[in-house]
């Protein structure tokens, strides 16, 4: 029995805010949308061209305020082809929250405060 990571689902307060961020700060782009009849929910899915690998983001209509992220002891880690340009854009957003420069890696935060680790292709 074989089993294949397909996606990531993180609960956030802005679609809007979010799915910009991801894109700027990432280049994922929306590859589908699901959203309730009656409004209550919207999730969208994620990707780019470099894995099939998803990240949905689910809002919620009742829970409008950011997510309690407990002590953030956990993160999505994305690899980068171009490890200093990656850096200077995402220092230029703001939103470099850890820096081990040790292990050569970074990590950023998006608007809820979901920690994302940027590690360089080949160390």
């Amino acid at each position: 029995m074989k089993f294949k990571m397909v996606h990531e689902n993180f609960n956030v307060s802005d679609l809007d805010a979010s799915l910009a961020f991801y894109e700027k700060a990432l280049g994922l782009t929306e590859c589908r949308r699901k959203t309730a009849e009656d409004g209550s929910f919207i999730i969208v899915y994620l990707s780019n061209e470099c894995s099939s690998f998803e990240l949905e983001l689910t809002w919620l209509a009742e829970h409008p305020q950011k997510y309690d992220l407990g002590e953030e002891e956990f993160h999505l880690a994305f690899h980068t082809d171009d490890f200093e340009a990656a850096h200077e854009l995402h220092e230029s957003m703001g939103c470099i929250a850890f820096e081990n420069h040790d292990m050569g890696i970074y990590f950023i935060t998006d608007p809820d405060g979901y920690w994302l680790e940027i590690i360089p292709e080949k160390r």
